[in-house]
């Protein structure tokens, strides 16, 4: 991602401390890289449940494009509500919803086309795990977050990038790179806290 783009969200190089909005924010208003940015982070996620749920790779693409159609047409109406409102809680519904339609169309469709085998393989099809167990809660969150992590990469320089990378995702301590990187401690503990909070913005997780 260049840095013109970063800009528009209000995040360049060094300086994603200014942004005052969310990315759903911006999403609502109808930034079309933000609606980019949410499509790559969230994408990923909505195609997993997909195929967990017996869907085809070409099928679960196809439900994926229906679900972020929805996503399109009624985000400007979404709002946190209780422990479970979040945006992720209303996108699985969403999807959910789709894969459902997508197994009764294909259910319907004339026994001639497929046949009695067609059938039993839909009566096969496993219904869609269910998402609020802790292990797939943690899965869920790994993978948003490696993809947050591959997004925002760029925006960073690399002094402010490897000071939080080498500290979070390597577990350095923070004197150590310090001393490598050249800096100060403060600074190496200011780097980070950029990072983290342009990490928590790309995931979604500030109050809106």
């Amino acid at each position: 991602m260049n840095h013109s783009t970063n800009s528009r969200y209000g995040s360049g190089p060094d300086a994603p401390e200014s942004t005052s909005t969310t990315l759903l924010q911006q999403v609502k208003a109808r930034n079309p890289q933000a609606w980019q940015r949410l499509i790559e982070l969230y994408g990923p996620l909505v195609y997993r449940w997909c195929r967990l749920s017996g869907l085809q790779r070409e099928d679960a693409a196809d439900v994926v494009q229906d679900v972020f159609g929805t996503v399109a047409a009624r985000v400007t109406g979404f709002h946190r509500s209780g422990k479970d409102g979040g945006f992720r809680g209303w996108l699985r519904v969403i999807t959910r919803n789709k894969i459902g339609d997508h197994f009764r169309r294909l259910k319907g469709r004339p026994r001639a086309a497929g046949g009695t085998g067609a059938q039993a393989r839909f009566r096969e099809i496993p219904q869609p795990r269910d998402p609020s167990s802790d292990d797939a809660s943690e899965r869920e969150d790994r993978l948003l977050s490696h993809r947050a992590v591959e997004l925002i990469r760029a925006e960073f320089e690399e002094r402010t990038w490897q000071a939080f990378w080498r500290i979070v995702g390597q577990g350095q301590s923070p004197a150590h790179v310090a001393e490598d990187l050249g800096t100060t401690l403060h600074a190496v503990y200011k780097a980070k806290s950029r990072v983290l909070c342009r990490l928590r913005q790309e995931l979604d997780e500030s109050s809106e």
